[in-house]
């Protein structure tokens, strides 16, 4: 039971905004504006603002020359300088700001000296810090009761920087003791992305983790909805920058949003619906630049379950074929292998066998935030010593979304006549009602996205 009763407040909503949101001081108005239209909105969670974790990754990596490094300093005390100046510069927050600014700083230089991967999570979480203290001051100073609150005392994960596993329990209990007793009159600022392990050191939940974080705190604090503002006015059919007709679809189960996430949609982390789903949160997502144009809500059931819903395309994949004569009639070889990628926690997308020979794809999109590889020698290393490992690159997955499409007839005949002038290099059907993938050269995705959705979606 939540310290607070959700039911006296009419629901509370958890708003995320995404780094292009909260990019400028006009932009954080747009967004305050669509918080402050929203009564039920009583906690806002905050990207960096666009193009800040960029420059602090670049930082953290290490590899810059001193000339590089101050330039990359300047943008960044740029991009603070112009949102404090269109605030009339309020001492409190330029304090603030000035003082993440250095500590920034002296980071970035010791990166140059040692990369280390706390080191780059304590240094590019200063982005989140920055943009939500701004953010902060723009709602006092129109005369909104905000509360600015360290996300590192809400989410608790263990001590895999970059790329942390939130405590869900753990989150839970703090959450609802550090906000149960404000949200009832006061709105309470937050961070994305950011977490902090059982010794207090800041963690990172990876790149686009914004998301995850709203939604977790959604669930830690039975919210009735989350709120995720973007710069599109909800889910496409397809990425509108590759298809000119695609679509916005206002509504949207959560096992298809999750599989558009999982193989590529932008618009939302892949692990965004996973909290919501676990306490049924009906999740909306819109434009902060035109929130009056709607967008898609995604929820348990939808009115109409279409055949085919909508195209995802993630590029920068990797395709990693195993081949040993001990496959051949025999038992544990894969077990064997993913017991390597298990204890070098990489994920597996697809996955084909043959008798003597297995592929199985990585997404290098969801490398680490700190910049570091998914695939690294030591991993490809052991793999070496247990078979021969071929490795191919410059691959995109590309995958048809919709409902029962394992069990409807003709369903294989309509999309490979579709792909008939393309070559594919990997299939995945069947394991799934929800999806048909394939892997095919990153040169052709644009081409076949296009090609399936006027085929199957127009």
């Amino acid at each position: 039971m939540s310290p607070f009763n959700v039911a006296k407040f009419g629901g509370t909503s958890v708003a995320k905004f995404g780094g292009t949101s909260v990019a400028n001081a006009a932009a954080m108005n747009n967004c305050a504006n669509i918080v402050l239209a929203n009564p039920a909105t009583r906690l806002v969670v905050l990207s960096a603002s666009s193009g800040v974790t960029n420059l602090l990754v670049a930082l953290a990596q290490g590899e810059l020359d001193e000339g590089e490094r101050e330039a990359q300093l300047g943008k960044l005390a740029d991009i603070q300088q112009s949102i404090l100046q269109d605030l009339g510069q309020p001492s409190e927050a330029s304090a603030i700001i000035h003082g993440l600014l250095g500590d920034i700083r002296k980071m970035a230089l010791q990166a140059t000296q040692q990369t280390d991967a706390e080191l780059a999570d304590r240094l590019i979480a200063c982005g989140e810090l920055m943009s939500t203290r701004l953010f902060t001051e723009l709602l006092c100073q129109r005369g909104v009761k905000a509360q600015w609150q360290d996300a590192r005392q809400l989410l608790r994960t263990d001590s895999r920087f970059g790329k942390a596993s939130v405590d869900l329990a753990a989150s839970r209990t703090l959450c609802q003791q550090a906000l149960g007793p404000l949200l009832g009159d006061t709105l309470i600022i937050t961070q994305g992305f950011i977490g902090a392990d059982g010794d207090g050191r800041t963690t990172t939940l990876g790149r686009g983790g914004s998301d995850y974080s709203a939604a977790l705190l959604a669930e830690a604090l039975d919210a009735t909805a989350i709120e995720i503002w973007t710069d599109v006015p909800g889910i496409y059919t397809t990425d509108p920058r590759l298809v000119s007709r695609a679509r916005p679809i206002p509504e949207i189960s959560f096992v298809e949003a999750a599989e558009m996430a999982t193989f590529g949609a932008k618009v939302l982390h892949p692990a965004t619906l996973q909290p919501a789903v676990r306490r049924d949160i009906p999740v909306f997502v819109g434009s902060s630049k035109d929130p009056a144009a709607g967008g898609t809500w995604i929820r348990a059931t939808t009115q109409s379950s279409p055949l085919f819903r909508a195209v995802a395309l993630r590029r920068q994949q990797v395709l990693v074929t195993l081949h040993s004569l001990n496959m051949f009639h025999a038992y544990g070889f894969l077990a064997e292998v993913f017991g390597i990628l298990a204890r070098h926690r990489i994920s597996v997308d697809l996955i084909t066998t043959s008798e003597v020979s297995v592929s199985l794809t990585l997404d290098h999109t969801g490398s680490q935030s700190n910049g570091e590889p998914i695939l690294g020698d030591k991993v490809l290393a052991e793999l070496g010593q247990l078979c021969k490992v071929k490795v191919e690159t410059n691959l995109a997955l590309v995958a048809l979304i919709g409902n029962r499409m394992s069990e409807a007839a003709g369903v294989g005949s309509r999309v490979f006549d579709a792909m008939r002038e393309h070559n594919i290099r990997m299939i995945c059907y069947g394991a799934s009602a929800h999806n048909l993938c394939f892997l095919v050269q990153e040169s052709e995705a644009g081409e076949i996205v296009n090609r399936l959705h006027q085929e199957l979606l127009d």
